[in-house]
């Protein structure tokens, strides 16, 4: 057989001949990634379609003795990493012609150590293999010894069959099995393992060369505070709004969100695991004993490189293999941005200013789901509104940046300080403005209208896909529409779409399909400032570096307060606001900037809701103000 075949198809064609796929279930779904696109791998398709058994790839390769296929083509072909992602790491690999492509894909975390070590064994026909440390003969253990162990990256091992086992990061290493099976006094037959799961055997080896417990006890807690400190430092060198530590059933994983998307960060056994929560619970002032109920908390950490203090809420969620916590990293800067600097269209930061932020009375509303940077624009708009004149007054879960001259309230249910108590004073506090950092049930719905009637400006933030969503939510909770319709002056949606690498960005032609998919026209498109990351280390090659800001802003004009009363469809409301107030939807302000290169189209397909056409690109230039620019 020929060792150049694609990756599209040479596994597929050796599982036909093995006898593990019929030719037709073959013919067949290779008619269908005809359709859904040559990126799409064989391998997954047939998985997909349970075409597969549950043990052909095994069987397969322990029958094909060591199979010809490049690393990353057979990467490629059983669906473990994209095309695009491959070609960056050979990119990569031309700069550091030195270093394996399995190291590469796993230092950039383009594809797990394990899915490495896992395709390095079906390429060499060699088991891959990491038995529980209670399975490992200790004694064996003992006569290599930890230095050997750690030198050669090799353990010992013999399984139910009594079949032993040499088990290699580097399998290929004729010297480390020959010194092995010299040492043990046995033959050895060579297996594949993870660099992380021998990392994890010499852990538990130095944990029983006997240092004093007490000692050992000492060392593991301050390594374990160290390990921390790093997790929140690196979170806060890279940006990340969250931090997540979630249990599996043999190691944890840590992953942070960067410009809205979970990246993976690093692995961690158990018992590392279990001393991490811990050390959280404490520094959260969470009940360090309670294991069966959610908790959660707030963590101030002080970085001691420059002395800032960094605010953290923590959450504690009880799963089957335990506690999921995450860690959010409040506003980190406390910068509070100004209304120009969010993202909002010229035309829009007018609009917003004059028919709603400078209204005497009425309810503001900032909607979208979690994450999309309702609580940043909440605070750009105290921002504008506060002066010597005015009394704000704000009830928050929790205060995220203190702003001076502005009375904040934290919640805090442990104080019986609840949301319910808070609201039924602040309207005793004589504000002119209150600020409820979210609308979270019918009682505070019915707080913020009531406030609205007796003359109060109301600030807040709601949980809704689209502007139209936010009223429609409002009339779900049993809030009368003619209370709507005379109480809130504005409903503004965002979200938050990654923005284009500055150092990698390349003018491109948009994608004519994707446009197409979006409802827009690509002759519209064809002389924009279009623009994509090809990705560099600035952006940790993902071609995205930031975020900006995707808004529309529903004005309640008397043609949408009708609308509103006349109980009209979320289609019927949008359509009005279109033709009446210029309503620019998520849609339609994304699009716009994709054409001026701020994001892409592969970010509004990930991100924006698609519920109206768009208008032509001209026409939304003009309306956005930037017809010019």
């Amino acid at each position: 057989m020929e060792n150049n075949n694609t990756g599209n198809s040479h596994i597929a064609q050796l599982l036909v001949e093995h006898g593990l796929l019929s030719p037709e279930d073959l013919q067949y779904t290779r008619r269908l990634q005809s359709k859904l696109g040559e990126e799409t791998p064989l391998i997954q398709i047939l998985r997909d379609l349970q075409k597969l058994p549950p043990n052909a790839l095994q069987a397969l390769f322990e029958a094909e003795t060591g199979v010809q296929i490049r690393l990353g083509d057979m990467l490629l072909e059983l669906g473990h990493i994209s095309q695009k992602d491959l070609d960056l790491a050979l990119k990569i690999q031309r700069n550091q012609p030195d270093t394996p492509l399995g190291d590469i894909l796993v230092s950039h975390q383009l594809v797990p150590e394990k899915r490495i070590v896992e395709t390095l064994s079906y390429q060499l026909g060699l088991p891959f293999l990491e038995p529980a440390w209670k399975q490992l003969q200790r004694e064996w253990l003992k006569k290599l010894g930890v230095h050997w162990i750690q030198q050669k990256q090799a353990v010992p091992f013999r399984d139910e069959d009594n079949q032993t086992w040499l088990l290699m990061v580097d399998p290929l290493n004729a010297e480390v099995l020959e010194d092995a099976q010299v040492k043990l006094n046995m033959p050895l037959t060579p297996a594949v393992t993870s660099r992380s799961w021998v990392k994890g055997i010499l852990e538990s080896l130095e944990k029983m060369a006997g240092h004093a417990r007490q000692n050992d006890t000492a060392l593991q807690g301050n390594r374990i505070v160290r390990l921390v400190n790093q997790l929140i430092l690196d979170a806060e060198k890279l940006e990340a709004s969250d931090i997540h530590i979630e249990p599996g059933k043999h190691e944890a994983r840590v992953r942070m969100r960067i410009d809205g998307v979970l990246r993976q960060h690093s692995s961690l056994d158990m018992e590392e695991y279990s001393a991490i929560v811990a050390r959280l619970k404490i520094m959260a002032n969470a009940n360090v004993t309670e294991k069966r109920r959610h908790q959660d908390g707030r963590i101030l950490f002080e970085d001691p490189t420059t002395g800032t203090t960094l605010d953290l809420r923590a959450s504690f969620f009880i799963t089957v293999h335990g506690e999921t916590i995450v860690l959010r990293l409040l506003n980190q800067q406390g910068v509070i941005i100004d209304l120009e600097n969010t993202g909002m269209q010229p035309s829009l930061i007018r609009q917003f200013r004059e028919e709603a932020l400078d209204i005497p009375s009425g309810v503001i509303i900032v909607t979208g789901p979690t994450g999309s940077g309702k609580t940043t624009t909440l605070y750009s708009c105290i921002k504008y509104l506060n002066n010597e004149n005015t009394s704000i007054i704000s009830a928050e879960d929790p205060v995220e940046s203190i702003i001076e001259g502005v009375s904040q309230c934290s919640i805090n249910p442990k104080l019986d300080l609840t949301f319910h108590e808070t609201l039924r004073h602040i309207v005793r506090q004589d504000p002119d403005i209150i600020v409820l950092g979210e609308i979270r049930d019918t009682f505070s719905a019915e707080t913020a209208i009531q406030a609205a009637l007796t003359g109060h400006k109301v600030l807040t933030t709601f949980h809704t896909e689209d502007s139209i969503g936010g009223i429609l939510r409002l009339l779900n909770m049993n809030i009368e529409a003619f209370l709507i319709s005379s109480t809130v002056v504005c409903v503004v949606a965002q979200r938050l779409l990654r923005r284009v690498c500055s150092h990698c960005a390349e003018p491109r032609k948009p994608d004519a399909l994707l446009l197409r998919r979006l409802g827009a026209d690509p002759k519209d498109y064809s002389q924009t400032d279009y623009q994509e990351g090809k990705g560099c280390e600035h952006c940790h090659f993902t071609g995205y570096s930031g975020r900006v800001g995707v808004f529309e802003a529903l004005v309640m004009n008397e043609d949408v307060k009708q609308a509103i009363l006349e109980r009209r469809t979320s289609t019927q409301i949008r359509q009005i606001s279109v033709e009446s107030s210029n309503l620019i939807t998520l849609l339609e302000d994304g699009l716009v900037k994709a054409a001026t290169g701020q994001t892409t189209l592969n970010e509004i397909l990930r991100q924006l809701p698609r519920l109206h056409p768009p208008r032509p690109l001209s026409e939304l230039k003009r309306l956005c103000g930037t017809a010019n620019g």
